[in-house]
């Protein structure tokens, strides 16, 4: 028998029935969509306590520190699959075969290079611009270059689209940044790896060719993998509600990009390294930590917790041992701004303010120092989130816009403006 919540109210109002819903895992949801049609709706600011759609893609459970992509949890995905595969089970629901595998690598790599005008979107922007402006401009503009013929409710018109985006994506990215640096673009090798080819267009220059280190590759590609999806955040739900209108994706993924660019979703990570440059030297450390323990001081560790996960980010201890063994092989474990990112995790690991309040190194604290390691600017940090997340977001558009229940997004609003007035001539007006 079907489990329902009865409303009732104490000025003696009608009661109400609202039917229960119970997912593969996570607490019950109380079907509230009845409550328009007696004259009623929620209020819930920041959608935190409120079920927005029907998925089956990524499941959080923040309590126990659980992240599964389509059932599968995320540290056997890091270390058993790589990007692609992990993209290929986002989009499809299932892991593929060999066969599988290798058609939908030909058909990512087939897609990797941009259309040859784009060069003039990227040289309409300022040198100087942040290169997260300049991907969310030019992802933008590609609705210009593929519109015609796009279907969003055709679901072969839906799969091109994502090819596109994941293989498109790192060439917008790596482009932004030699846009940025004043070098010249450089185009993708289809014979590389995900990982290597970005790596090969951010680094090489036709003067000086780069051969991407396999651990450094392999380090890369599983930080994509961490961050590939991660539920109905900020940015992912951005891109349904963008999307929910049937708008040009290219668009709705830009709008992705523009969410995540807040300092409070994918720029956590430029935080960690501002903060540790601030430190300036592990002498300093005991003053910021005296500093985070004191309430009254607004500064505030970066890196450490999560406003989802509520014991230890299930990515962490992963991304901890890729940082590891990217320092080893780079030989950069005497580095002084990593002395200070080490003897800060070995404090928060041990120390009993951070351990009773749960306040573990995270993977955006981990992500920012692999990143610096590997030569990437900080600008670009939020620019390798969007890459990597750029797979979950065409996953959670293709599911809804498959989704027979689909409907165009509208929340509704507290209304708390003034009540009818009437219009006053502007000579009446007093001051």
């Amino acid at each position: 028998m079907k489990k329902t919540v009865t409303l009732t109210f104490s000025d003696g109002s009608p009661s109400i029935e609202l039917p229960i819903e119970q997912g593969t895992y996570g607490k019950p949801v109380i079907d509230i969509r009845a409550l328009g049609a007696h004259g009623y709706f929620t209020h819930d600011p920041g959608f935190t306590a409120t079920s927005s759609c029907t998925s089956a893609i990524t499941y959080i459970d923040g309590d126990e520190g659980l992240l599964y992509y389509r059932g599968y949890p995320i540290d056997e995905l890091a270390y058993q699959s790589d990007y692609m595969e992990v993209s290929y089970l986002l989009l499809h629901g299932e892991l593929p075969t060999a066969e599988q595998k290798t058609a939908f690598e030909q058909s990512i790599r087939h897609h990797t290079l941009l259309h040859d005008q784009m060069e003039n979107v990227f040289r309409g922007f300022r040198r100087s611009a942040h290169p997260m402006a300049v991907m969310i401009g030019v992802t933008g503009a590609m609705s210009a270059f593929y519109h015609s013929g796009l279907d969003n409710f055709n679901p072969q018109h839906r799969e091109v689209v994502a090819h596109r985006l994941i293989a498109k994506v790192p060439t917008v990215a790596a482009w932004a940044y030699k846009f940025n640096e004043g070098q010249p673009f450089v185009y993708p090798q289809n014979r590389l790896s995900y990982a290597e080819n970005f790596m090969h267009m951010m680094f090489s220059s036709p003067c000086e060719p780069y051969e991407p280190n396999p651990v450094l590759a392999r380090a890369l590609d599983r930080i994509f993998i961490l961050h590939a999806d991660h539920e109905q955040n900020a940015s992912t739900s951005t891109v349904r509600l963008a999307g929910s209108s049937g708008a040009n994706p290219y668009a709705c993924i830009a709008s992705g990009m523009a969410s995540l660019w807040g300092p409070l979703h994918g720029g956590a990570n430029e935080a960690v390294l501002r903060m540790l440059e601030e430190m300036d030297h592990v002498s300093k450390i005991p003053e910021f930590i005296r500093r985070a323990k004191d309430k009254s001081d607004p500064f505030r560790l970066m890196g450490f917790g999560h406003r989802i996960y509520k014991n230890v980010d299930p990515r962490a201890a992963i991304i901890r041992q890729t940082c590891y063994e990217v320092l080893d092989e780079l030989d950069l474990r005497d580095d002084p701004q990593f002395k200070i990112a080490l003897e800060l995790e070995r404090i928060a690991l041990e120390d009993e303010y951070f351990i009773a309040r749960k306040l573990y190194p995270n993977v955006d604290f981990y992500s920012g120092i692999i990143f610096r390691a590997l030569g990437i600017p900080t600008s670009m940090f939020t620019a390798l989130f969007a890459m990597a997340r750029t797979a979950g977001w065409v996953a959670q558009w293709h599911e809804m816009l498959s989704d027979p229940a689909h409907k165009i997004g509208r929340p509704r609003q507290l209304y708390t403006g003034s009540a009818r007035r009437e219009f006053v001539p502007i000579e009446q007006r007093k001051a």
